[in-house]
């Protein structure tokens, strides 16, 4: 475990050379429901206002870029961790990368770990940054099968954590932070008002949703039409 530890940590370096109320879910961590590309929600008040870019938001890509992509995910999901391994990099590299579009993180944790990954990782990118958060990110979602189920899952993210420059003591204190915790689970809460959000991972393009880890095609066809 600790050769996986160092492993992780090299990436990370590489990558960033940059609690408080439990909320109860109603469905399966990790379950996912596939829609049907150009699936609509009725653009709310609610909805418009979810979709401007907040401050706090986490971006990946040109601010500018005229295509939004909002993900809700759970760190916990194996689905959302399918799509950071394998849909995320041709989004990057197609979309991302040339500013076309750019991908806005929304915290929609299915489980207590979830929420508690979510809220070390806002820590980590508050203290170091967008691609310090990212970087973090990626490596929890690739390493999930690992620390997501270790005896003490969240001995197994502080680990990583310190990877990223954050300190045992600050990690500890991020954890005990209600502040935080209530900033993801608002997220999570936001998506379902406001999108109707009920599954991981799903994505709000413009006004439509995608549900599910949906093959690049289907990205595709939903972000050239948002730039027609």
């Amino acid at each position: 475990m600790k050769k996986t530890y160092l492993a992780v940590g090299l990436i990370l370096v590489a990558g960033i050379a940059a609690f408080g109320a439990w909320y109860v879910t109603t469905q399966r961590p990790g379950t996912s429901s596939i829609a049907t590309p150009g699936q609509t929600t009725p653009l709310s008040d609610a909805a418009r206002q979810a979709l401007v870019v907040a401050p706090d938001d986490f971006v990946l890509g040109k601010p500018e870029a005229p295509v939004t992509i909002i993900e809700y995910s759970s760190l916990t999901c194996p689905h959302c961790a399918a799509f950071h391994r394998e849909t995320l990099p041709l989004l990057k590299e197609k979309f991302i990368d040339t500013g076309k579009a750019k991908l806005v993180m929304r915290d929609y944790p299915l489980d207590e770990v979830a929420l508690r990954a979510a809220t070390a990782a806002h820590c980590v990118g508050d203290s170091a940054g967008t691609a310090a958060y990212f970087a973090f990110m990626d490596v929890l979602f690739r390493q999930q099968k690992e620390w997501a189920t270790a005896q003490n899952p969240m001995t197994a993210v502080g680990q990583l954590a310190a990877f990223a420059g954050l300190k045992p003591e600050a990690f500890q204190a991020c954890l005990n932070n209600e502040s935080i915790a209530n900033k993801v689970l608002s997220r999570r809460l936001t998506g379902e008002k406001a999108f109707a959000i009920s599954s991981t991972p799903s994505f709000v393009i413009g006004g439509q949703v995608l549900s599910g880890n949906q093959p690049i095609e289907n990205f595709t066809a939903v972000i050239n039409a948002q730039n027609k």
